[in-house]
């Protein structure tokens, strides 16, 4: 994997560990800036179902929380997981907290991202789709719900 390779990059889990996104190689993901008190925080339920469906054909969710947008992830990462763990019984990779927005403290995952994509989030619950090589290859927005059936043909587009 290049360095311009999502999939060459390191971050930490929600619990503060290690995290090698070199795992998710040849595999499809969907990046998403996610919230807990956002109007479209809801989707986490279509996110756990999309990534229960088709976890097994190599493509995963990977969540990651931003309180960029409305201060809508206000939360600890405990009280985040408890949250997405009780209330939508999340089941998808989640990592810490980061920061989307370029600038100073902009998450590199972010900035890799934007690099690829020439775009970036302007609310909660934008969705990038990786593809095996770890490049994005299309961006969506924060009203592309999950169950999207333009979303649902890049993913199966991507997993082929």
């Amino acid at each position: 994997m290049g360095q311009d390779s999502l999939y060459g990059m390191k971050t930490r889990t929600l619990e503060g560990k290690e995290a090698d996104l070199s795992q998710y190689a040849g595999k499809v993901t969907l990046v998403v800036n996610v919230a807990s008190e956002c109007g479209f925080t809801p989707q986490y339920k279509g996110l756990e179902k999309l990534h229960a469906e088709l976890k097994d054909r190599n493509f995963a969710v990977l969540g990651f929380p931003s309180n960029d947008f409305g201060g809508q992830e206000p939360g600890t990462a405990e009280e985040i997981r408890s949250f997405c763990s009780t209330k939508y019984k999340v089941t998808f990779p989640m990592f810490e907290k980061v920061v989307t927005k370029a600038g100073g403290g902009q998450s590199a995952i972010y900035a890799t991202l934007q690099a690829q994509a020439k775009e970036l989030p302007d609310w909660n619950f934008c969705k990038y789709l990786v593809g095996k090589d770890g490049r994005v290859l299309k961006f969506f927005k924060s009203k592309v719900k999950p169950d999207d059936a333009g979303l649902r043909r890049e993913i199966e587009a991507a997993l082929k």
